[in-house]
Parts: C-alpha cells; sequence; structure tokens
C-alpha cells in the first residue's frame, strides 16, 4: 500500500495517467515490487461518499489484480464513481487500464 504523501507525489510525477469519466489512475511501471494506492477529494462529497468510492476501487482491483503488471497505481475517484452502475465503473476501470497498457 502507497501509505505517504511523499510515495503518492512519486506516482504523480513520474507515472503515466489516463482518464475516464469516473476514474483516474496514475501508474508507475516498477519491477518485482506492487503498491496500490485509491484517493477520493473532499469535491466528491462527505466521508461517506468518499469512502463509498475507494471501496468500489478496492474491490475492481482485487478483481483484476492478478492479470496486472507489477508496478504502483494509485486510483482517484471523481464525482461519477459513487453513482454509477457498477458495470459501467468497471467499463471504465477497465479502459484506463487497457489505456495504460497496464494488463499483462
Amino acid at each position: 500500500m502507497l501509505k505517504t504523501h511523499k510515495e503518492f507525489q512519486y506516482v504523480y510525477n513520474k507515472g503515466k495517467n489516463s482518464h475516464s469519466n469516473s476514474v483516474v489512475l496514475f501508474y508507475f511501471s516498477k519491477e518485482g515490487m506492487s503498491k496500490i494506492g485509491f484517493t477520493a477529494t473532499k469535491k466528491i462529497g462527505n466521508a461517506v461518499v468518499r469512502n463509498r468510492s475507494k471501496r468500489r476501487l478496492r474491490s475492481l482491483f482485487t478483481q483484476h489484480s492478478s492479470s496486472l503488471k507489477d508496478g504502483s497505481y494509485v486510483f482517484v475517484a471523481k464525482p461519477s464513481t459513487s453513482q454509477i452502475p457498477f458495470k459501467d465503473l468497471e467499463n471504465d476501470f477497465k479502459k484506463v487500464l487497457t489505456r495504460a497498457k497496464c494488463f499483462t
């Protein structure tokens, strides 16, 4: 897990990014090491909405983690992350991973 502000900033600055309607991915390729982080800003809503958004993203990551390359991943929730149907969110999630060439 990415925990410190410094780790997140490193992935933001050095990694590739990919956007969709409901999620943003920052990916930094690093062999032999995988780290993951999820963020949701206060622009999205109150704590309940932010936590729901991060839970949905975590669930999608666990479903697809076996087919992903090693590296550092930061998923940023957008306001629609907590509201759209799960199937649409999954399509957006796959779209950002495909654009960043994260699948093995």
